[in-house]
This record gives structure tokens, sequence and C-alpha cells, in this order.
């Protein structure tokens, strides 16, 4: 019976922290677990994960599973159309069924100004060979026929919309089932309930990690924390130009298939998508003030809900089941800093906003590939931490309705 119990675990169970790893990730969500599983990929095994609660407790476990690469910086949209194409063939690679369903991504536009800003991203977009085009009311209507597009009332009126066929759903905590599993088979060791606590450095370069079961020695440390990725960096002195905002997001209760593509609006501030349960998830911008604290608002229930009744009237007497809130790093610029500091061997992916979900695969991809040349990336190199300093900002801001 044991035997049995031990085959069906999706990983091992938390072993003795060693003295000293090759690799020290700290982050058990989404980003850390890619950037351990494509470090086994290339040869580097001795990686330890560490997380300060359970595995995919923080982002990974409180995001809206959107995927998409329409994005409208260049740099952005190569990026993230990379990251989408490894998600593509990742339940295969995994042999984990992440529940990838590419519905299609509407984003709305209500004025003449974000219908010229939508065609200005579907250009960039198709440029770096991304499936992306400006489309008008009637071709919205036959993609989300059960969306009111023509209500001459409308206080936000749909005027056309930024249509990306790649774009759609996944499901979030198969994504970190898998990656966790996969970096497992691959030989890193992950530690739940392994807080860090400090950084060790010497002469500029990192010596090892204090963490609350005691010391590590290591030369590499990856650090992979959304909301917390500041405070992580500070232990190493390092600042980053980040704030922390808190994302919230909503469930009905189940109902009958009545959308199969994601709706997005940036006037509106909202964005919804129905799950394979058959619930409308809703959710809507960052909340403007800064703070760790992750309990949902009576004011973000009732914005919500009053733009989702205007787009789906028919939700009038819908139950909202749950909501949940969770952090989100913000960059002057809204794109990540990524890749190497100013301490040597200590790496950062972080300033992800709500972005970052989307990209963990090719995240975790280009770091392991940075451990194993010490050498940076092309697709990472413009989203460098020394840009800010440099005037080099790659700004994002535009390119994505209520942040996302």
């Amino acid at each position: 019976m044991l035997d049995l119990f031990r085959t069906r675990r999706m990983w091992r169970p938390r072993q003795e922290l060693r003295d000293s790893y090759d690799v020290v990730i700290v982050g058990g969500g989404s980003h850390g677990l890619a950037a351990a599983y494509y470090l086994a990929q290339l040869g580097i095994t001795d990686v330890a994960v560490l997380e300060k609660s359970y595995i995919g407790s923080g982002a990974a476990g409180r995001n809206t599973t959107i995927l998409r690469s329409n994005y409208k910086t260049p740099e952005g949209a190569r990026f993230y159309d990379a990251s989408v194409k490894l998600y593509e063939g990742l339940s295969a690679e995994l042999d984990f069924n992440l529940l990838f369903s590419q519905c299609g991504h509407l984003t709305l536009a209500h004025s003449d100004r974000a219908m010229f800003v939508m065609a200005n991203r579907a250009e960039v977009n198709r440029l770096n060979g991304i499936d992306s085009q400006l489309i008008y009311p009637d071709e919205i209507k036959k993609l989300a026929p059960a969306m009111q597009v023509d209500n001459p009332h409308a206080v936000y009126p749909v005027q056309g919309a930024l249509y990306h066929p790649p774009g759609g759903i996944i499901r979030h905590d198969a994504v970190v089932w898998g990656l966790a599993r996969g970096a497992d088979r691959g030989g890193a060791e992950i530690h739940p309930y392994t807080e860090v606590t400090g950084i060790q450095r010497t002469n500029g370069r990192v010596e090892g990690v204090e963490t609350n079961r005691g010391t590590i020695k290591t030369k590499v440390v990856l650090s992979c924390t959304a909301g917390w990725s500041s405070l992580v960096a500070h232990m190493a002195g390092i600042q980053l130009p980040i704030t922390t905002h808190i994302l919230q997001a909503c469930v009905t209760e189940p109902l009958k298939p009545l959308l199969d593509v994601v709706i997005v609006s940036s006037q509106m501030h909202v964005y919804i998508s129905q799950t394979d349960r058959g619930e409308f998830l809703m959710g809507a911008e960052i909340e403007p003030w800064t703070t760790y604290r992750t309990q949902g608002t009576l004011n973000f229930l009732q914005e919500v809900s009053r733009h989702t009744l205007e787009l789906f009237p028919q939700l009038e007497r819908a139950r909202i089941l749950r909501s949940w809130a969770g952090l989100c790093d913000l960059s002057p610029d809204y794109s990540p800093i990524l890749g190497e500091t100013e301490v040597e061997g200590f790496h950062i992916s972080s300033g992800w906003g709500t972005y970052g979900f989307k990209a963990a695969p090719i995240v975790g991809k280009t770091l392991a590939e940075l451990v194993a040349t010490e050498r940076t990336p092309d697709l990472i190199a413009p989203f460098a931490l020394e840009r800010f300093y440099e005037d080099r900002l790659v700004s994002e801001l535009a390119a994505a309705a209520v942040s996302h």
C-alpha cells in the first residue's frame, strides 16, 4: 500500500535541507519551478526551490489564467509570443494535462482613440509574426454572441476590438503541479515552508542563503517571488524600483456555456472569461494603493459587477461564489525586470505586474540559460535592471487593458 501511495505523489516529500546547492531558487511558484525544470534539462540538477508557504500559494495560485502575446512593444510582443509557443507544447512535454484552451482574446475599444491604439498594436504584432487583427462589431458578435455589442444606450459603446486568436486560458494549478513534477523528476529538491530570511554576500557576490531551517551555501540565487521581490532583493543589497499592489478577481456560480472567448476592456477596467466549470471569472484593475494585505474589497465587487453587467446583462441574478486577491509587483515602465544584477550570482525575475503567469515557461528557460552559460539571452536583454539608469525603458503601460 505504501508503494502505491508513493507512485501517486506529484513530487517527492520535503527532504532535509542540505548545507549547499549549486543553485537556490527563492519562490515555489510558476517562475521558480519553471527555472528548476529547465535547469535540469541543461544538466544542472543540484538545485533547491525554497517556498515560504505551500507550492503555488502566491501569484501562481491567485491569477486569472489568461495567456496572450499581443503586447505593444516589439520587445514585449516577441517575449510573450515565445512564452505562448512554449505553453502550446508544455502539456505533451511534461506529460501532464494543463487544460490550455486557445479560445481567442478580444480587447474591446470604446472610442476613436482606442481604435487607433488597437490598430497600432495589431501592426506591431503582425510585424513580429503574431496573429492579431482589428475587428468591428459584426465580427465581435460572431465571436461572442452572448455579449451586448450594439446597445445604443451603452455608457461604453463597443466600436471594435483587437482580436488575438492564439490567446486563451490555462489551468493555473495544473501548470504549477506539472512544472513541480517535472523539476522533481529532473533532480531538483522542492522545499515548501522554507522561508528565506537573508542573503549572504562576500566581495560583491552571493555566498549563501539564510532560511528558517538553516543556512545554505550557494554561488547562484534566482529570486522568483511575486509581491516580495523587492524585499528579497533588499536582503542582497539591491534596490528595485518596484511598488506592490493587489489585484482582485471573483467567480460566479456555474452557468450554462455562454462565452468561449476572453473579453477585456481597458476603459471599463474589466476582463471576463468562462471557466471549464461554467463559472464566469471577472477581474478589474489593480488597486491604486500599495499593500501586502490580500483581502477583497466591496468597491471591487461593485465596480466589476457594474461593468460586467453592461456587457452581459443576463448575469444579473448570477451569484458570486468567491473572490480573492494577489500581490503584483509594478515597475515604472510596466515591463519585467529580468536577469543579472550588480551582485554577482544574484539573478531576478520581478516587476511583472499582472503579466507574470503568462511568461512562466520563457522566464524559466531564459534564466536557466543565463545560469548555464553565464550570458544573458537576447530575448531578456531589454528587461535588464540597468535600463532604468540608462533611460532605455520598455513601456507597456498602454498595452494591457486593466494591467492584464
